[in-house]
């Protein structure tokens, strides 16, 4: 079993649900992406979901396009990004990490070499927001023999066909997008969402993970009342520093309070009835 697969079951144990928190590395700084990984850690973090900021980040709306664009002009790097997970793993974070980036990254760099930087870097798992499950088999499989988790999405839009497809071949977590839209987007249809947690929980045993437009402890609560393992926020995070570029670090109370209380909306199903 390793870190990820331990944190679910941890948390499945304590009746709680998982929070992923999603943070684009080297926005607005690294210094500063450093300290808001720890900060989230400590305060109620359970994955850090760590972005390679990308010129075209076509899943993301405005607040992480921005977000992608500042770290881009910092001159941040998926090298540096990779260096960063193994300097967050020597000062001593435990928590479990998923990379994300867009295909045309791990390509130009060589799968298999990407694959192996993180692993060694100390990552569990990756997400490729533009790899269809159509064309995804034979990266799953250099995955999988790496030892880390390919994470496949699944959407409000997926057909039954491919959501079949999806739930039979995916590993570590299924990564519901809770609406049709883009990250930071607003969760206005409940009802689709719910149904879908549903849909996909009767398929498979596997945790989902529900992300997008998930920025308050209601929303949190909601989700995992109704059966997902656990919700996925980013955006909420990046909005709060990004009103304070020139001293981000001055937002990080605010951050922690939020992360605090998204998580404890996490621990809802422990008031469940059975």
């Amino acid at each position: 079993m390793d870190p990820l697969e331990r944190k679910f079951k941890e948390l499945k144990d304590k009746g709680e649900g998982a929070q992923m928190t999603h943070v684009y590395y080297g926005d607005p700084s690294e210094e500063f992406s450093l300290k808001l990984i720890e900060t989230l850690a400590q305060n109620g973090a359970d994955i850090i979901e760590l972005g390679i900021p990308f010129s075209d980040p076509i899943a993301d709306g405005p607040i992480f396009q921005a977000a992608c664009e500042r770290a881009l002009n910092a001159g941040v790097t998926p090298i540096k990004c990779i260096e960063a997970i193994k300097r967050l793993r020597t000062t001593g974070l435990k928590t479990p990490m998923i990379v994300t980036t867009y295909f045309n990254i791990p390509y130009v760099m060589g799968f298999e070499k990407f694959l192996s930087l993180i692993k060694e870097a100390g990552a569990q798992g990756l997400l490729i927001p533009d790899l269809p499950i159509e064309e995804a088999k034979p990266y799953l499989e250099q995955t999988t023999k790496m030892g880390l988790h390919l994470i496949l999405q699944a959407t409000p839009t997926t057909s039954k066909d491919r959501l079949k497809k999806i739930v039979e071949t995916a590993t570590g977590f299924i990564y519901l997008v809770s609406l049709e839209g883009v990250t930071g987007s607003k969760l206005t249809n409940p009802n689709t969402t719910f149904k879908l947690i549903k849909e996909v929980k009767a398929k498979t045993h596997l945790p989902v993970m529900v992300g997008f437009g998930i920025s308050k402890r209601e929303q949190a609560k909601a989700i995992i009342y109704i059966g997902a393992d656990g919700v996925v926020v980013g955006s909420a995070y990046t909005k709060i520093y990004a009103k304070n570029l020139q001293n981000p670090f001055a937002t990080l109370h605010k951050i922690a309070q939020l992360s605090r209380e998204i998580k404890a909306g996490c621990v809802s199903r422990l008031k469940k009835k059975p």
